[in-house]
């Protein structure tokens, strides 16, 4: 009897080991948030510095006009639920930030009729450009090589990428990245 006992407290402390090992190593949750690959210096800003993509309303903008900013480009999709998750707070750090030479900025991966009427329904208070072949071939030029939605990177003044996000962001996360910036 008590040999039994101790075989299954054994089997329930190696269930339990693995349990463990397999939630820390594989489905961490804060995994979507941490920094998966730290050398950005091989990442080139000049295809997004040389694009022209519309807005929601289908205006053709260059994104040029945002070289000497820090900015929080937020690439997202209509159809996924974690990138409508983190709009408000993009929002509110668009408004917190936009006069400190800081913008961010939504890319959809995504038709512009269904970004126009999503806006129509949901606005935001920063700009949202529209593209689904050039705004997904951008992020795989800055860092996205999982395809995965949403993906957030912070390009600093100087048009280097310093920090990428996959997965669902938040406004803590972002304002920390953004606070060691403009504190240099």
């Amino acid at each position: 009897m008590l040999k039994k006992i101790l075989l299954n407290i054994g089997y329930l402390a190696i269930m339990l080991s693995l349990g463990f090992a397999i939630y820390y190593y594989f489905l961490s949750p804060n995994a979507a948030l941490k920094n998966l690959k730290t050398d950005y210096s091989t990442l080139s800003t000049q295809e997004f510095f040389a694009a022209k993509l519309p807005n929601e309303h289908g205006v053709s903008q260059s994104l040029s006009q945002y070289k000497g900013k820090i900015i929080v480009l937020n690439f997202w999709a209509t159809w996924c639920p974690p990138c409508r998750e983190e709009m408000p707070e993009l929002s509110e750090l668009h408004t917190e930030y936009k006069n400190k030479n800081v913008v961010v900025l939504g890319m959809a991966i995504d038709e512009l009729s269904l970004v126009k009427e999503f806006s129509d329904a949901t606005p935001v208070s920063y700009p949202l450009l529209a593209d689904e072949n050039e705004g997904m071939a951008l992020a795989s030029h800055l860092g996205n090589d999982k395809g995965v939605l949403p993906y957030t990177v912070i390009i600093n003044i100087d048009g280097t990428v310093a920090n990428a996000y996959f997965g669902r962001i938040n406004k803590p996360l972002l304002a920390s990245s953004l606070d060691k910036l403009l504190a240099h």
